[in-house]
């Protein structure tokens, strides 16, 4: 090995310990804010996004919050059973289908949504909108190259089975699986 290859490396590490410093003070940050929420409002970060989502969306079906939540049916039966069973949500069979089944806020549930704080993602895309359009582009670049380094590349395409994570726990999200 060189001399000139060996600085680079060491310059890099300083680069990439920080790159992994930031990316765990965005973890930190989620997490620290879903503790509050939580703390607050009596709610885990997936049971204030489905509300949220209900609020701008209107009623949606279990599957369609699913998929917009990017967590399984069977974790969004229980997300929404929970919130039920605190009456901020309300499961509406439709009289022409009885299969079909639309959740919505009920007043409870739409007074709450109205005062839980923007989530972090709203935050980010606020920033990020106020960025110079390049910048922003290299931003992307960056951060779809780390999403390939820890094969998280096209996770929003998939549901993430929550099965095995805590009840309390479930705006947490693992890893995609194989």
């Amino acid at each position: 090995m060189d001399s000139r290859e060996n600085t680079t490396n060491t310059g890099n590490a300083r680069v990439v310990k920080q790159i992994v410093g930031g990316i765990r003070k965005l973890v930190r940050s989620v997490y620290l804010e879903s503790s509050r929420i939580s703390r607050q409002y009596g709610l885990t970060g997936a049971q204030s996004a489905l509300l949220r989502t209900l609020l701008s969306e209107g009623s949606m079906s279990s599957v369609d919050l699913s998929r917009q939540l990017y967590v399984t049916p069977s974790n969004i039966t229980g997300i929404i059973d929970r919130l039920e069973k605190k009456g901020l949500v309300h499961r509406d069979r439709q009289p022409k289908d009885r299969r079909v089944v639309l959740i919505r806020l009920t007043e409870k549930g739409l007074e709450l949504s109205r005062q839980l704080p923007d989530p972090i993602e709203k935050k980010i895309i606020e920033q990020l909108a106020d960025l110079q359009e390049d910048h922003v582009q290299l931003l992307a670049m960056a951060m779809n190259q780390i999403l390939n380094l820890i094969e998280l590349r096209g996770i929003d395409d998939t549901l993430l089975d929550l099965t095995h994570v805590g009840k309390t726990e479930e705006g947490v999200r693992p890893a995609k699986q194989s």
